[in-house]
């Protein structure tokens, strides 16, 4: 085991900054926007003494609910270095779910982008009750001119004037690494989502050590295509190239396959990362032999399992011999596994690796909590610094997950071998990945519940080419009810993401039920198969 790095996020990059001063830290393709580490630096103080001035506290929660952008990147170690916790966004979401996540993660400022690919953000937060999310007091808008009575990002800059190096300093020095200092929301398979607690030591190790297994170096530069709300983005994108002095790459705000390869092809990226759907849209381009790859060697794919042919494909055409497989969740800050950069073929597609360095593995049976043989399917639990803090204002959801000993519980059905090495071989929760966005069917369930026409619904998980898994519905409407399909999706729309709003909608008049009356989820999923020749 190797010691941990006990600095904060400010800490570190200040110490980053010092050593690889004129290198370049941040570069957005699409916006032609280059930041050395030096004036990485300088702008994250900046707009730190800028929260300062609005007497943001340590502790209290800020919002970002924003596209891939540079501000982004300067608020994450901004907010930790006033020690405020920093509560990431998904920008797809719509005005049900933004209410939500700002009542309940009692967010005070709230920053966002006016938009994200067609959807007006503005509007969406227009939509929000505002009743509802009393402890929100500001509103502040990146990359736009004045809107409405919200600040603008360059309003921070003109009030950073108001504090001094010296205050700065001061409050950095009462922060430690064992601090909250980001929220993720994800959900489980019961309920509403829950806020998980990082702190600076989990998503700051969990980072390096992540570099540390691709064989990374201040040489490398990283393309990152992935968003930023999520830990893929924040954590294995942003706080790896910190840890490492290392140029992080953004080709555009959303992905975008052909950007990706300009990007990757024009800064001679030497890593990329990606959910499997990702590299498939990629290495799919027509033009995909016009972009010279050559210098890339290693990356991260995480998500969902990779395919040995893309594999094969990802080794062959894109010159990613040294890429690597993670796996984790968000409660774990969020690698619990992870194959190394010179794992064999086999591991590397079969497994997801062995335990990262300083988190312990173990499989246990599901139902006793006992750990099982070698070779043994059963669920995979972790323990390590990078558990979270528990969920915000959810002691009860907390238990669930980390049990009274501190081992995560992660849902996962999985063997791990005599080596280590572990593949996962299921799930036990009903969670569905649509092309690496993770969808909780109670989630969408409760939501069609507040329909007056529903009766009951049931949302499940089926095989897809493109998407590895889509979401589809099974609706029992209420005597005397009419909907369609169509009737149904609008009705979803601009209420919940795009991505969740179920594939397949089905109309049945009865569900396959236990003895006891418990609805029969796996035999929904084998209907629908059957029905629409899914192949699995």
């Amino acid at each position: 085991m190797t010691d941990l790095i006990t600095k904060t996020i400010g800490q570190l990059l200040d110490s980053t900054a010092l050593k690889y001063a004129d290198k370049d830290a941040i570069v957005f393709c699409d916006l032609n926007y280059r930041l050395t580490y030096k004036n990485f630096k300088k702008l994250t103080d900046e707009i730190a003494k800028g929260l300062l001035a609005l007497h943001i506290q340590k502790g209290e929660h800020i919002g970002i609910f924003a596209v891939n952008c540079p501000e982004w990147v300067i608020l994450q170690f901004a907010a930790a270095k006033v020690g405020a916790v920093l509560v990431n966004i998904n920008p797809a979401l719509k005005s049900h779910e933004l209410e939500y996540i700002l009542e309940q993660g009692d967010i005070t400022t709230l920053f966002l982008t006016p938009y994200f690919k067609n959807s007006s953000m503005i509007d969406v937060l227009s939509s929000v009750d505002r009743k509802k999310t009393g402890k929100l007091k500001r509103v502040i808008t990146i990359r736009t001119k004045q809107i409405n009575d919200f600040m603008c990002w360059d309003d921070l800059s003109q009030l950073a004037k108001n504090i001094s190096d010296e205050d700065l300093a001061e409050h950095e020095n009462k922060l430690n690494h064992e601090d909250i200092i980001n929220i993720q929301y994800t959900s489980g398979t019961t309920g509403f989502p829950k806020g998980a607690q990082l702190t600076h030591l989990g998503i700051l190790n969990n980072a390096y050590y992540c570099g540390a297994n691709m064989n990374l170096t201040n040489r490398d530069s990283i393309c990152i295509p992935v968003p930023l709300y999520h830990c893929f983005g924040c954590v294995l994108g942003t706080l790896v190239c910190v840890n490492y002095g290392i140029t992080m790459v953004f080709p555009s705000d959303v992905f975008e396959p052909r950007k990706t390869l300009e990007a990757v092809h024009k800064e001679k990226c030497t890593a990329l990362y990606g959910v499997p759907t990702m590299f498939i849209a990629e290495l799919a381009l027509d033009d995909f032999n016009n972009y010279d790859l050559s210098s890339l060697r290693t990356g991260v794919i995480a998500g969902a399992p990779c395919p040995m042919e893309l594999m094969k494909q990802l080794i062959e055409k894109m010159n990613l011999t040294e890429i690597t497989i993670g796996y984790g969740f968000t409660e774990a800050s969020p690698l619990i596994t992870q194959t190394r950069y010179d794992d064999s073929l086999e591991i590397k597609v079969g497994t997801v690796g062995k335990a990262h360095q300083n988190v312990k593995v173990k499989i246990v049976d599901p139902e006793t909590k006992k750990e099982i043989p070698f070779d043994t399917a059963g669920e995979l639990c972790a323990y390590g610094y990078n558990a979270m803090k528990g969920y915000y204002k959810m002691p009860d959801k907390t238990k669930d997950v980390i049990d009274a000993e501190g081992w995560m519980h992660t849902g996962d059905l999985a063997a791990m071998d005599k080596n280590g090495v572990c593949r996962i071989v299921g799930r036990i929760k009903d969670m569905i990945i649509r092309g690496g966005e993770n969808i909780y069917p109670a989630e969408t369930e409760e939501f069609f519940m507040t329909n007056p026409k529903v009766e009951m619904i049931q949302v499940v998980g089926v095989p897809d080419q493109k998407f590895g898994e889509q979401a589809a519905a099974i609706i029992k409407l209420k005597p005397n009810e009419q909907w369609t399909e169509e009737e149904a999706k609008q009705w979803c729309c601009g209420k919940i993401a795009n991505y969740k709003i179920p594939y397949y909608i089905k109309f049945v008049n009865e569900f396959p039920m236990t003895a006891n009356g418990k609805i029969q989820k796996y035999k929904i999923r084998e209907m629908l198969q059957k029905e629409l020749k899914i192949l699995v």
